[in-house]
């Protein structure tokens, strides 16, 4: 008679641990950086528009290189 013993899962990894809702939040930063940019009413998302554009690049080539 065999006993079989279920597979220990693999604890999940924290949110900014995983892949694919990193790269979700990174994209979101890029399509934010793109509206502060195209925007006429506040010069102040104009300002800043350049800085989050690069973060979301910068985070999702990070990403990018998590495991699945």
């Amino acid at each position: 008679m065999t006993v079989r013993t279920p597979l220990a899962s693999k604890p999940k990894r924290p949110f900014f641990l995983r892949r694919g809702p990193m790269e979700n939040v990174a994209t979101a930063l890029i399509g934010l950086g793109f509206l502060m940019l195209f925007q006429p009413f506040l010069l102040v998302f104009y300002t800043w528009s350049l800085v989050t554009l690069l973060a979301g690049t910068v985070l999702f080539i990070i990403v990018s290189k998590f495991p699945e």
